[in-house]
């Protein structure tokens, strides 16, 4: 399925990443404003993050309300109990990513992975440790990495390390760092800021002969306030003394054991705000800046373009995504120009705009009714039914939907206006069923055109969505779902789609829509005049046929627009036979 994609994604790859295998077994290094490899080569990191596994946000289960990591896995375990929770943790962690997510990332095309590592997973929290001010480390989650690390080897790729719950938790926004608000946070504990020193400490030693590891990502969007000043996010703080300190404290027992490793930093404010973090104090270092619900132009990423410029450090797009194909594109456009690499978030998630989609099982959205207060309390057994088909079965690479056209859009399209069939199309003389939801994979206005098709409005409910349905595909187009099957819905006046397809002999054919809602609609072959039909109003689906258009043998374009309608509905278009 999808072979025309696939032969254009790997195409793609090899031309845009063709000296990865060779860079993956050389340090990275900082030079001057660029990240280079040990041959001085320009090094442009392309990859995901693993958000989810290690450190779950609400968010991504559907479980929002709840926020963080801990409350759900308390809510989790009054239902079944302590024994029977550490068995979905485990069989979670076991699950989530395996060596077949990132073969498909490596297949993809992109060069590196992103781990967001949670402390707990690698030493007791201060509070728990048998004697105080020692730490106690857990062999087991190092052993996570040292597995994550063949698999990313094994496709010649970078593992960059992002320490994402640092103890007690690095900022005011809970649910990204599994903070518990009523115990010291990072900032108010100098025991955990030794703790926190000592973890890079620990990964330096274990890591420091090893050239995949790309970085040291050492403390995850801080976000907190250190003079008072509101709103409680650190993004008006002028000093940020306190950040800078544990930043340098950091890098020094780093240094202690590593000399060689890439050390990525990130600002207050979610990573953007730098005041009073520079000048930099390690020569050997990148900043990283985080982007979301904005523009998507050079001026939407100047501030960092100048930090770069005025510290002579590389800059890195060390998270960004949860919006649309049209914006990662422009997006990764925007910044590749400049030279810079990048991460998106995250790789899967029970939700319709990454690579990949969890498809939870059907006991599923009962568990988060009761988990998020709407619904009433499944039996133990029921709620470990669905805990652990969902830990065993659901998160598994084999059984996610594959999002290639996110994909297409992160990988290819920044460096392609070229629209390529999303399917492989090709009819016989009796012709054959084009699924409406099936347009050719390509920018805005070259594959697709909508009217609402990317979110720069700023943090806050998604509303609306690019995709009103959430399902299938992530461009702006509307698609819903019918009995199981995808069709375009909610098809405004001036909105169009393409469709290229192969035909094995030439011939005049009619195309039937199969569509609804009481509005116009044409078809044009080969850029040819417009012909256009009315879709009849009412329930159910209206079949109304073209006069013949004349299609060459191979390749054909067609487009479908909507002339006048305010919500259309399109299931199909059928080819017909030769006439």
């Amino acid at each position: 399925m999808r072979k025309n994609w696939i032969a254009a994604s790997v195409a793609t790859a090899a031309l845009c990443l063709s000296a990865g295998l060779a860079e993956a077994q050389s340090f990275l290094r900082a030079d001057g404003t660029r990240i280079v490899n040990e041959e001085g080569e320009p090094v442009i990191l392309r990859g995901m993050g693993l958000g989810g596994w290690v450190l779950q946000e609400g968010y991504m289960l559907q479980l929002g309300e709840l926020g963080q990591q801990h409350v759900i896995r308390a809510r989790i375990a009054d239902l079944i109990g302590e024994e029977k929770t550490e068995a979905f943790y485990r069989a979670w962690r076991a699950n989530y990513t395996t060596k077949a997510d990132i073969d498909a990332m490596g297949r993809w095309g992109f060069n590196s992975v992103r781990i967001p590592l949670h402390y707990d997973q690698l030493t007791l929290a201060a509070d728990q440790e048998p004697v105080a001010g020692q730490d106690t480390w857990k062999e087991e989650g190092f052993k996570q990495i040292d597995d994550l690390l063949d698999w990313v080897k094994a496709n010649g790729m970078y593992l960059i390390l992002d320490l994402h719950a640092a103890p007690g938790g690095q900022g005011s926004d809970l649910a990204i760092a599994d903070r518990d608000p009523n115990k010291p946070s990072l900032w108010d504990s100098a025991e955990n800021q030794r703790k926190t020193v000592a973890i890079w400490r620990k990964l330096a030693e274990r890591y420091a002969d090893e050239p995949s590891i790309g970085a040291y990502d050492i403390i995850n969007e801080p976000n907190w306030n250190f003079e008072g000043a509101e709103p409680g996010n650190g993004c008006n703080e002028n000093s940020n003394a306190p950040l800078r300190k544990l930043m340098v404290d950091i890098t020094a027992a780093i240094r202690e054991v590593d000399k060689r490793h890439l050390v990525i930093i990130e600002g207050n404010c979610w990573g953007n705000n730098y005041r009073g973090v520079m000048p930099l104090w390690d020569d050997n270092m990148a900043i990283s800046f985080h982007k979301y619900w904005n523009a998507t132009d050079r001026d939407s990423i100047a501030e960092f373009l100048k930090l770069r410029d005025e510290n002579n450090a590389p800059i890195w797009l060390g998270e960004s995504g949860e919006n649309s194909n049209r914006w990662f594109t422009e997006t990764i456009a925007t910044v590749e120009n400049e030279g810079v690499g990048w991460a998106f978030w995250p790789l899967k998630k029970i939700g319709f705009n990454q690579p990949l989609e969890i498809m939870p099982n059907a006991g599923w959205p009962a568990l988060v009714a009761y988990l998020t207060g709407k619904g009433p309390r499944p039996s133990a057994a029921e709620a470990e039914r669905t805990l652990m088909q969902l830990a065993n079965h659901d998160i598994l690479y084999e059984n996610n939907f594959k999002h290639h056209d996110v994909v297409d859009a992160m990988i290819r399209q920044p460096h392609s206006d070229v629209a390529i069939p999303f399917v492989e199309r090709r009819f016989g003389r009796q012709g054959g069923v084009i699924r409406a939801a099936d347009y050719d994979l390509g920018r805005s206005g070259v594959a697709w055109s909508d009217v609402y098709d990317s979110d720069t409005d700023g943090p806050g409910p998604r509303d609306p969505w690019w995709n009103t349905g959430r399902t299938w595909r992530n461009d702006g187009v509307d698609i819903a779902m019918d009995a199981g099957q995808p069709v375009v819905a909610e098809f405004e006046t001036g909105e169009w789609l393409r469709y290229t397809l192969t035909a094995d002999q030439a011939g005049a054919r009619p195309i039937t829509v199969v569509g609804s809602g009481g509005g116009r609609v044409s078809v044009s072959l080969n850029r040819g005049t417009p012909v256009e039909v009315n879709l009849p109003a009412g329930p159910g689906w209206h079949e109304v046929a073209t006069s013949a258009l004349n299609f060459q043998q191979g390749t054909n374009t067609l487009i479908l627009k909507v002339e006048d309608c305010t919500s259309c509905t399109v299931k199909a278009l059928n080819i017909g036979a030769v006439r």
